[in-house]
């Protein structure tokens, strides 16, 4: 099986953070032939019912169209010349446009930063990525330090490090993560974080015995995957909690991107369950979210 990425869209507010975004997009496009486009949304004006400013709002709005155009043009221009680069200029609201337009244009992967800021930033996810992670129907690229990558020809991936629940999303995530490293011929890890403790059980896993066993009933299920998507790979069982333990094996092997998966579940939370949201948030490298 290939992985299929002849579209890849990055949307783009011209910081620090979505150059970094597209320095990625640009390293995978590279890779994978792909037409890259580059999405800038503008809001519309909010005049809070003020007469005055609502006379003005046309004439205004239309500014910064022409304004957000020319930056978009520009941007556009000072990239790649080895990519197809398609710059597209929205209006509306940036997180529906993002997830709309990647559907109406089959997009096979979205780049994005987390737009976290300060030093806080790893425990931030922002609102417009959070919205793009829940609704967009294809996998998602982003992670919450984009803005210190690498020039797009110096980026590789050596290590891919998938974080496995063993719910219904794991094939998924075991097919994407094995493929895009069969693409880049790099190493492939997997890693499933148990708990140390659960109160169903009584606090069995406190029990070494017990603990051995949950964990080669884990390794045996991971390999069973495995076996069935035809791919071999590193496979790490961690005992406590996931986002912890999945950065902390993403950091000790040294990874070059971590897949997750979003979950397919409805409700409050959507497809970006707590256990993913953590995991992206603390992750070191750019995360793919499947």
């Amino acid at each position: 099986m290939n992985l299929q990425l002849s579209r890849i869209l990055a949307p783009i507010d011209f910081s620090a953070r979505s150059a970094g975004a597209v320095e990625y997009a640009e390293a995978l496009a590279c890779h994978f032939h792909s037409e890259l486009t580059l999405l800038h949304v503008v809001s519309p004006v909010q005049t809070y019912g003020y007469p005055d400013a609502m006379a003005v709002m046309p004439e205004m709005f239309e500014d910064i169209l022409a304004q957000s155009q020319a930056a978009l043009e520009k941007f556009a221009a000072e990239r790649s010349k080895g990519v197809r680069i398609k710059p597209v200029l929205l209006e509306g609201d940036p997180a529906l446009s993002i997830a709309e337009y990647a559907n109406k244009t089959g997009c096979d992967l979205i780049v994005m930063p987390t737009h976290g800021y300060g030093p806080f930033r790893r425990f931030l996810l922002g609102s417009v990525t959070a919205k793009v992670l829940h609704d967009a129907p294809c996998p998602v690229w982003t992670g919450p330090h984009l803005e210190e990558a690498p020039t797009y020809s110096s980026i590789g991936f050596a290590t891919v490090l998938c974080a496995v629940d063993l719910g219904p999303d794991s094939d998924a995530v075991l097919q994407w993560g094995a493929t895009f490293a069969r693409e880049y011929g790099a190493k492939l890890v997997v890693v499933h974080a148990i708990p140390p403790s659960t109160v169903s059980l009584g606090g069995l896993y406190f029990d070494p015995q017990w603990h051995d066993q949950v964990r080669n009933e884990a390794e045996s299920a991971i390999r069973l995957l495995l076996n069935d998507i035809g791919s071999q790979g590193d496979i790490i069982v961690k005992t406590g909690d996931a986002p912890h333990g999945v950065r902390t094996v993403a950091e000790e092997c040294g990874a070059n991107v971590l897949v997750i998966g979003r979950g397919r579940s409805a409700g409050v939370l959507g497809r970006l369950r707590t256990n993913a949201y953590a995991i992206l948030r603390e992750s070191p490298c750019p995360v793919a979210a499947i």
